[in-house]
């Protein structure tokens, strides 16, 4: 779906320190960004931009238009806030073009380069290896999985050529779960621990699942079992007592670096030689191969919320569903609601970078379903009205049985 109507937007990042302005018409499909001497903000670093234009957070309305781009009507809100974290390493894009929208969270760790060049590379890796979109139009979702997952492959490919020409000792990486959103459905190919919650009719459907290398759900057990028989191993739900994502974009001395990252390791006194020499490697410890499904969206289908762990290590998904409803309810301002729910994960002592997209999918009149206080209310007044039948009941009978 055309976000922007016929002048797209290439790219749009959150950095809450602009105060530029933007502007969105659902009417006209105008979109406008004063463009003199624009400087951007990515991840707490300043970009001077060039070709592609960036905005600060507002909701974003799709405009009226009968175009296949535009059939799903669907608003955005984002934002990215740096927390009680030292470094910002998370950052947020937001693309269109015709026949899909496309979003990422990008949660970096150990610096910021990859997320860096993540957020220019892998929406054209996507794009290519879906045949410029066209493969989202149809009914193969083997295809479509087949093409993502050798698109995240590629690009991973590069970027860890691009850090050892240009950073030479970078171990930098990143998490990246990204979503594809047509008029019936949502594709979402992930690696990390970001996740994807539908709120469908008022109930969380979580989509995606951590990859962590600890704990006893599925998809740990099987991360765990994978590093092992690469040659790797887990200390205190780290992989070699370092990192503890087993999914990542970057990360070099899990994969091409392995064998410098054990002598460094012997170096620092974090292990023996002899325990060294004993270990053989047999494939990478962090990999870069995502989950990928498929979601149909139905009419109950009301609004996607895409977060780093910022967000869910301190609130779960049923929870964040039914704030941004209430908000929805309240206001109906998705920017507003995304901001909300970010000030609400720092409320609950958030100690990491947040970053949250959520997408309402144009679906839902939220005028016409009454705000919390208001549900409680006829609530509270049908118990009342409940109670007062039953004690009426009461009085009735006892009068009843005395009359005998």
């Amino acid at each position: 779906m055309a976000l922007f109507g016929p002048q797209h937007l290439e790219r749009f990042v959150l950095t809450k320190q602009l105060g530029y302005c933007c502007t969105a018409s659902s009417g006209g499909g105008s979109f406008s960004i004063p463009t003199s001497n624009v400087s951007t903000v990515f991840g707490g670093r300043h970009h001077q931009s060039t070709k592609t234009l960036h905005c600060p957070a507002i909701a974003i309305d799709a405009p009226n238009s009968s175009s296949l781009a535009d059939v799903a009507g669907v608003r955005w809100g984002f934002t990215s806030l740096q927390g009680a974290r030292e470094e910002m390493e998370d950052d947020i894009v937001i693309r269109s073009d015709e026949g899909f929208s496309f979003a990422a969270v990008f949660d970096g760790h150990a610096g910021f380069n990859s997320v860096k060049f993540l957020r220019d590379e892998l929406f054209k890796e996507c794009v290519v290896a879906l045949q410029g979109g066209s493969l989202l139009g149809g009914k193969d979702f083997g295809a479509i999985r087949a093409a993502l997952e050798g698109a995240f492959q590629n690009a991973d490919s590069r970027l860890l050529s691009w850090l050892e020409t240009n950073y030479g000792e970078d171990e930098s990486g990143s998490t990246a779960t990204v979503v594809f959103i047509a008029s019936d459905m949502l594709i979402i190919s992930h690696i990390g621990d970001s996740t994807v919650v539908l709120s469908r009719s008022g109930k969380a459907e979580v989509l995606t699942d951590p990859h962590r290398p600890y704990g006893n759900n599925k998809t740990s057990l099987q991360e765990i079992r994978r590093i092992r028989e690469a040659g790797g191993w887990i200390n205190n739900g780290r992989i070699c007592g370092d990192i503890a994502i087993s999914r990542a974009f970057g990360d070099i001395r899990f994969k091409t670096k392995k064998k410098e990252m054990l002598q460094k390791g012997v170096q620092e006194g974090r292990w023996t030689e002899k325990f060294a020499s004993r270990i053989q490697f047999n494939g990478d410890l962090v990999v870069a191969s995502p989950d990928t499904y498929q979601v149909s969206l139905g009419s109950d289908a009301e609004f996607v919320v895409l977060a780093s762990d910022g967000l869910w290590d301190y609130m779960n998904s049923s929870d964040a569903v039914q704030f941004v409803r209430d908000r929805l309810k309240q206001h109906g301002n998705v920017q507003l609601a995304c901001e909300e729910l970010a000030s609400a994960a720092l409320d609950r002592r958030s100690q990491d970078n947040i970053s949250i997209i959520i997408a309402d999918l144009g679906k839902t009149d939220w005028q016409s379903i009454p705000p919390l206080q208001q549900q409680n209310f006829v609530f509270e007044l049908g118990q009342a009205f409940a109670t007062l039948g039953i004690v009426s009941l009461g009085i009735w009978m006892s009068s009843s049985l005395l009359s005998l």
